[in-house]
């Protein structure tokens, strides 16, 4: 049941992949809401979702669809962010918004709440999701680079394709069925956003996310170079990245090198700081073959690390594996617990 004392929700892209698992996660955390308001697109307007014993119609988001609202989860995409975010501002809503739209915007936090939450005190009406891949990773470095400081970052990624949405699920499946049948097929999905030219996914490894930018990078990846060091207030850090993406349903996976500011390390000193951070389960027995993958992180909260090991010739070198749930802690997740902590620290009221 709805909560009387609670706040008003609105949940925006309510019918895609990462809103509904928004919806799933406020009834898993209990989240105290009085009303869920769930919007979409004229397209899914009118389709009926459950929450908790209600069942509750999607409504077509106009502007006044967020009078009355405390808090408005955005995950619709970056143009109707853009187009509806300042909307539901104006009308007393705090925005947490999970596209792209407004990360890099020096007036709007950036969000992990396991490493700066103290952000969320400067917000000016809209509060920005990172990137899913950046999540996971922060989530791990912040910890270490508290401890130990931090001078470098390398990451490669291995991104599921719901990264994409459900119809790169989707894709996935019909062309490992119509592979292993020995049926031909078109691929028309992945990778996103590269114009003309698509690329089979099924026992493939696609190293384009995103579009290519004048330098080189994808923007997947320069977004995880320029989130990583605005959330961790590190305008100097030294990140690089390499975006792929494999074909694996949900569960994103980095191999992460860094380069600390101390050369007198050894693994046991990361563990015992990866063991006893907020939102990080270590998984570290090689020699029992115990260390994260996506088929063992998916529905699970926590980010999961293992595979510590100090690099062979750089003393301050160590590599990691970091493995989450990307419509979890990648998306849902980090947007609910965004919410929770304006609550917490009284930035929000009834």
């Amino acid at each position: 049941m709805l909560n009387k004392q609670g706040f008003h929700i609105a949940v925006m892209g309510a019918t895609g992949a990462v809103g509904q698992q928004i919806i799933q996660t406020l009834e898993k955390r209990n989240f105290p809401i009085s009303q869920l308001t769930l919007l979409s697109s004229a397209r899914s307007a009118g389709t009926k979702l459950k929450f908790k014993d209600e069942t509750i119609t999607v409504q077509e988001a106009v502007p006044e669809s967020f009078e009355g609202v405390d808090i408005a989860l955005f995950s619709a995409g970056g143009s109707i962010s853009q187009k509806f975010a300042s909307e539901a501002v104006q009308r007393g809503a705090i925005v947490v918004d999970n596209t792209s739209a407004f990360r890099m915007d020096p007036e709007v936090p950036l969000v992990v709440p396991e490493v700066n939450e103290h952000k969320l005190k400067e917000h000016k009406g809209i509060i920005a999701n990172p990137n899913c891949s950046t999540i996971q990773m922060v989530a791990a470095l912040e910890p270490i680079q508290k401890a130990f400081g931090l001078k470098k970052v390398i990451v490669s990624t291995y991104q599921a394709v719901s990264g994409a949405g459900a119809e790169a699920i989707q894709e996935l499946n019909d062309e490992t069925n119509a592979i292993l049948n020995n049926q031909e097929y078109k691929p028309a999905v992945l990778p996103v956003a590269s114009g003309e030219k698509h690329y089979q996914i099924a026992f493939n490894a696609i190293p384009q996310i995103d579009t290519f930018t004048d330098n080189g990078f994808t923007f997947e990846e320069m977004k995880m170079i320029n989130e990583t060091k605005k959330i961790m207030e590190m305008p100097e850090l030294k990140v690089a990245a390499t975006c792929v993406r494999l074909p694996v349903e949900t569960g994103h996976s980095e191999s992460v090198y860094v380069e600390l500011d101390r050369e007198d390390l050894k693994v046991q000193d990361l563990w015992a700081v990866l063991s006893e951070a907020p939102g990080i389960t270590l998984q570290d027995q090689p020699e029992e073959q115990i260390y994260p993958m996506p088929a063992t992180a998916v529905g699970k909260d926590d980010v999961f690390v293992g595979r510590v090991r100090q690099d062979l010739d750089e003393k301050s070198g160590f590599h990691m594996w970091i493995v989450s749930d990307n419509l979890l802690k990648g998306a849902a997740l980090n947007t609910i617990q965004i919410a929770e902590s304006l609550i917490k620290l009284g930035l929000v009221t009834k």
